[in-house]
């Protein structure tokens, strides 16, 4: 498809440019963007003179950008193309139902279904029909002979309407998903310069010729040229890998291209390249090509492995991550070279706690039920030739032969009921239903999921690191206390009080050095509070200005952006941001302002009472930090000190050499802000204390305030025995000699850890590590992380549940996580925790109800057949009541809403089994009732209702009264069992809540209405006989014994039933992902194990998952098959989406982490730049997907002496 609409966009943009619309053609700008550095430089210089001409040319201005004029942005679209990326084509219908009818159960009934067809229709010649009268028992005489298709066609019905049940229900949720994947693009805006003002716009509206400003954290939506920048550094890795940090500059590499994320600085761009013509498209539209050729090859026949790595470098899977396929430009990395062709659904994300369960108790459901139906079909044909052949010494006469086969036929369509019956198979549908429901629901909540599992992670939380920042504050910020000229003023000072020399420079301070594109803006409603755009703390300085009667903008009007001499921007390493400009009298000033305690260590002079400088000494600075800084930071302010300093025309500084550049500066004032604790927060913190999780602060503020923060809170309480510590403190606990990173030295740390302040990026990620490795508690930790800094990506990344801020934070913080908060709010954290639980105690209610279904079908089958060579429920009763148990129950249980009780227990943990003793004992006890109910009413069931016995029945035998009764009975049992099922804990009021959920009850009701038609007007299809009202009413009430037998079961005490054993519990051993204890082979997990050993029939309850859950393939991280491309991926934004984190596909090279590490830790610097092959590279995120880590193999993954080993040491 890419192909084709390249070329046809080709075409159509030639005619257009011959007209000469604007001064350059779609061909021209496309060569250029292909140029980098200063090739580039020297190409722009040549054709265009500079990049003011390259505006000219496209007519648009470098400082006011484009006129808002309609017509004129139709024509750039027309002829350069919009800035969108035509998605996938999503799967039709019947693409779904032919995903569905592959199922391995259904195809062997449907071939039972055929066979059983064929030979009703075959009639052996009229002869011999005689002598194996006895076995055709009797056909004749009831002219039945031509219903003996009934059953066949019948089994066809029912597997004609799971499929389509299945395949609609694919068909909704993927079309549910690009719905919400379109909202998640539609908020995805960029800012642009039209007409002089600064506006934000949809990245879908983005057109050639635009003025784009981009800043620290943005995700680059279109390609450009830059036209003006300060101390900007792009991260390229997603196109190019290399994970260095590339400068760019408008006289030495002035190429943006799409996709790359902006990891320092700021800058204005004129945009170059959109949609399918920037870098990005165009891989894109390869890749589209190449993906299609690759599907083509695999129908033509499953080429051998050995071809199929061949066609790999060409054309790496689809859904592998794009970012992976960018690679094939860089094989000296080692990685796609060499990489071999592994399983599309192998990915190095460790399973959810959930999805480890299910595995697992599909594999043991499976082999048993596999076991069952095959000893059923021994027996029953055991049992048939003995009794025929032996005991009876009837000889085999050829022309009976099509008889014979039918009763083989007959056995084994009795063998795969059993089967389809013991296979759980609504699982699947159960846990994606839940879990589809409740994304719906969170968005309502402020959660909007990324990847669905994140949403059932989150119920097992046991640790949140949260930021404080916007998360636990409002992120309003306010200048509250200021210290200015030796006076410490407890509010904002009167302006008069200030020397006038101080107060300008404090203006000129705050309004130069400080993002232009941060602005305060009137309140939208009157009397509300002015709006604050931009870094917050630089809008509460800006505030600061406005407060003290000045105002910020003839400032920036007089000394625009343009004019700034060199900006060294805020990053995680400085702490603090410069700026310097040239004065009227050819000398320099730089203006610094960052957290106090490190500007301070900077300034050598200071600001007295009448504005002059005086010496600053080391015991000065002491004394302040005591008598101004703490008392600030204790009251829960951020502490902001502003500086200047003076430097000579010539000889003009190295401005390269910061060390020497930030040093002997002015102090002029120092400020405290106050971000207030949202309201909602303490009680949020309590419930989640009283849920048994652990609230930690990770914090790049000063330790005093984070403290004063956390009691206010509630993350910390008086009297307790916890730790507040630094970043420095706490690298120096957890490393030892050598720099390097150990477990043991962790484990002393983190349980007793409650605040973290002035910590690195690497300090947070450590942590999260540290705590999800840790083996010191019995349970696996599960740690859920919020960020919003393009530098939280690697600790959001290797959490369990990265929760991103939707308002502040930025792009690359929401690429690497697992949920946006829409409102940054920590309160809508709790909300997620309380949909997890409730999705996994969904999924054990749905279990406990399937499962007590599961095993009386099978017994009942099984003992039925071996007995009375007869199922008493028929092959096409047993789909209905698959049908009823699966698709319908998974609704109705999976559906339940939310409750507060939900938060006063603790996490269930990776250990607790799936099936829990309570639930054991439910499932024991109402399988007890219900197979003494039908055996009751199997072998005595004709003298109590006074009927004639429907054992024994011969082939095609009309249906019996007595065989309807068992039918209906165990229906009606299951439909009262269902409302049991509602609880899971023991409770006994089990209609609690039940009107609260609509679609419980009318799934009751209908299924009720439902099984009346089928059993009075089913007739010889269902193989039922119309009922009475007596017996119907019988029916009923042994149903509603189910509700009284729970009662009695929940007496008993599950102490006294010790010898329960809980099923689908994850060991330690099955929490180490396979492919750590061998990363060569091929990842097989414990289900394809199983698989592999030839047992693919029970494999429907895994198959339906990969078939039913589309979903998740929409969504980028299917249940089993891992990573899939997300089917909608219309925006160029949503398409490179994690460059630096894919790591998911064992990418090479990880930046970001590398480098804020190589900035802290000169040591890396040497051996930053050795090729790593593919996993070799164990560095803080190459070990961030896979969850688990086994010592002995990552130690052997990186040399033990070199530095990034030392960065993350073995576990």
């Amino acid at each position: 498809m890419g192909d084709m609409t390249n070329s046809v966009f080709y075409a159509k943009n030639q005619r257009n440019e011959a007209k000469g619309e604007f001064g350059c053609t779609l061909e021209e700008l496309r060569s250029l963007m292909e140029l980098r550095g200063s090739d580039a430089v020297i190409k722009i210089r040549e054709d265009y003179g500079d990049t003011n001409g390259l505006c000219r040319r496209l007519r648009t201005s470098p400082t006011d950008g484009l006129l808002n004029n309609p017509l004129d942005l139709e024509k750039r679209k027309d002829v350069y193309g919009e800035n969108f990326i035509p998605p996938k084509k999503p799967k039709t219908f019947l693409q779904l139902v032919w995903e569905a009818l592959q199922d391995v159960t259904l195809i062997i009934l449907e071939l039972a279904a055929i066979i059983s067809l064929g030979l009703s229709f075959y009639q052996p010649p009229g002869a011999g029909i005689e002598l194996c009268g006895a076995a055709s028992g009797g056909v004749e005489d009831e002219g039945e002979s031509q219903a003996g298709w009934i059953e066949g066609a019948a089994i066809l019905l029912s597997v004609a309407c799971v499929v389509i049940v299945t395949a609609f229900n694919d068909w909704s949720k993927e079309k549910q998903f690009r719905g919400l994947q379109s909202r998640i693009e539609q908020e995805q805006k960029f800012s642009v310069v039209r007409a002089g003002t600064v506006i934000q716009i949809l990245v879908a509206d983005i057109v050639i010729g635009d003025i784009a400003q981009v800043k620290y954290g943005d995700l680059l939506p279109a390609d450009g040229i830059l036209i003006q920048g300060n101390d900007l550094k792009i991260d390229e890795s997603s196109l190019t890998g290399e994970s260095d940090h590339v400068s760019k500059a408008p006289d030495k590499d002035p190429m943006l291209l799409s996709g790359t994320h902006v990891m320092e600085g700021s800058g204005r761009m004129v945009v170059t390249a959109v949609g399918v013509n920037s870098q990005t498209g165009i891989i894109f539209t390869l890749l589209g090509a190449s993906a299609e050729e690759e599907e083509k090859k695999e129908k033509k026949g499953k080429i051998q492995d050995g071809n199929m790595e061949n066609n790999l470098n060409k054309a790496k899977k689809k859904n592998r991550a794009a970012a992976m396929e960018m690679q094939p430009l860089k094989s000296a990395e080692g990685g796609v070279g060499v990489e071999k062709k592994k399983k599309p659904h192998m990915h190095k994300k460790e399973k959810s706690v959930l999805q480890g369960k299910l595995t697992k108790l599909a594999v043991q459901i499976g082999k048993a039920g596999l076991i069952m139906s095959a000893i059923t079909v021994i027996i029953l044909i055991l049992y048939f030739t003995i009794q025929k052949f032996v005991i009876e010494k009837t000889p085999w006469l050829p022309e009976c032969t099509p008889v014979y086969i039918q009763y083989f036929v007959k056995f084994f369509i009795i063998g795969v009921t059993v089967l389809v019956v013991a296979v759980p198979e609504g699982l699947p549908l159960a846990v994606t239903i839940s879990l589809a429901y409740s994304v719906k629901k969170m968005m309502k909540d402020n959660n909007l999921v990324r990847h669905l599992d994140a949403c059932e992670t989150m119920g097992n939380a046991t640790a949140i690191c949260s930021d404080k920042t916007g998360t636990l504050t409002t992120n309003r910020m306010t200048v509250v206390q200021a210290y200015v000229g030796d006076t410490h003023y407890k509010e904002i000072p009167d302006p008069d009080a200030l020397p006038a020399k101080t107060l300008d420079l404090i203006i000129y301070s705050i309004s130069i050095n400080s993002a232009y594109t941060t602005k305060i803006l009137p309140p939208d409603k009157d009397g509300g509070l002015p709006r604050q755009v931009g870094n917050k703390t630089e809008c509460g300085l800006l505030g600061f200005i406005l407060d003290l009667k000045r105002d910020y903008q003839p400032i920036r009007n007089q000394i625009p952006e343009e004019k700034l001499y060199k900006v060294y921007t805020f990053n995680s390493v400085r702490k603090s941001m410069s700026t310097v400009t040239k004065l009227p009298n050819r000398s320099f000033r730089m203006y610094s302002k960052g957290a106090s305690e490190i500007i301070l260590k900077k300034c050598s002079y200071i600001l007295n009472a009448v504005g002059e400088p005086r010496v600053f000494r080391p015991r000065d600075r002491d004394e302040m930090v005591k008598k101004v800084i703490e008392p600030m930071a204790c009251e829960g302010l951020r502490t902001i000190c502003i500086a200047y300093r003076d430097f000579p025309a010539s000889p003009e500084p190295d401005w390269d050499n910061e060390n020497y550049i930030l040093k002997d500066l002015t102090c002029i004032c120092v400020v405290g802000i106050e971000d207030p604790v949202r309201p909602e927060v303490p009680e949020a913190i309590r419930k989640c204390q009283r849920a048994g999780i652990t609230v930690r602060m990770v914090t790049g503020d000063n330790i005093n305030t984070a403290r004063a923060i956390a009691i206010k809170c509630g993350i910390i309480h008086p009297g307790e025995d916890f730790l507040c510590i630094d970043g420095k403190e706490f690298n120096r606990r957890i490393r030892n000699e050598k720099g390097e990173v150990e477990q043991e030295r962790i484990d002393k740390v983190w349980p007793k850890l409650r605040v973290l302040a002035r910590s690195s990026p690497t300090d947070k990620h450590t942590l999260v590590k540290g705590i999800i490795d840790s083996k010191q508690v019995g349970q696996r930790q599960v740690v859920a992380v919020t960020g919003d800094g393009t530098n939280d990506g690697p600790a959001l990344k290797k959490a369990d549940v990265g929760f991103a801020m939707g308002i502040a934070g930025t792009d690359v913080a929401k690429e690497a996580s697992d949920i946006i908060l829409t409102d940054d709010n920590f309160s809508s954290i709790v909300k997620a925790v309380m949909w997890g639980r409730n999705v996994y105690d969904s999924i054990s209610k749905f279990l406990q109800f399937q499962l007590t279904v599961n095993v009386v079908a099978v017994i009942v089958a099984f003992t039925g057949a071996c007995i009375t060579q007869d199922s008493p429920l028929k092959a096409v009763q047993m789909l209905w009541v698959n049908l009823i148990m699966d698709t319908f129950a998974s609704l109705a249980l999976a559906t339940e809403p939310p409750t507060e009780s939900l938060l006063t227990r603790k996490p269930y943990g990776r250990n607790k089994p799936l099936i829990s003793r309570t639930m054991m004992k439910n499932i024991l006890g109402h399988g007890i009732y219900q197979l003494v109910i039908i055996f009751t009413l199997l072998f005595a069931g004709e003298q109590i209702f006074d009927i004639d016995s429907g054992r024994n029945a011969p082939l095609h035998a009309p249906a019996s009264e007595h065989y309807t009764i068992i039918f209906n009975t165990f229906v009606m049992m299951q439909l009262f069992n269902e409302i049991n099922a509602r609880k899971i804990h023991g409770e006994r009021n089990v209609f609690d809540g039940i009107f609260r959920n609509p679609i419980f009850c009318s799934i009751v009701l209908g299924t009720l209405g439902v099984q009346i038609i089928i059993v009075q007007f089913g007739g010889k299809p269902f193989s039922c006989f119309p009922l009475d009202v007596d017996k119907w009413l019988w029916c009923l009430f042994i149903g509603f014994g189910e509700l009284l037998w729970g009662q009695v079961i929940s007496t008993i005490p599950k102490n006294s039933l010790n010898f329960l054993k809980g099923a689908g519990q994850l060991t330690h051993k099955d929490e180490m992902p396979e492919e750590e204890m061998n990363e060569d082979t091929e990842e097989i997990d414990h289900s394809e194990r199983e698989l592999r050993r030839g047992q693919i029939l029970w494999f429907r309850g895994l198959n339906r998952i990969q078939t039913q859950i589309r979903v998740v393939k929409a969504f980028r991280s299917s249940l089993y098959e891992g990573l899939e491309k997300p089917e909608s991926k219309s925006s160029i934004h949503n398409f490179m989406t994690h460059p630096e984190f894919r790591i998911e596909d064992s990418q090479p090279h990880i930046p970001l982490i590398d480098d804020t590490d190589i900035e802290e830790d000169a040591a890396l610097k040497q051996n930053s730049s050795q090729p790593s092959s593919p996993n070799k590279n164990n560095n803080a995120i190459d070990s961030g997907i896979n969850l688990t880590t086994d010592t002995s193999k990552s130690a052997s993954s990186s040399s033990p002496g070199s530095p990034l080993h030392s960065l993350e040491t073995s576990l």
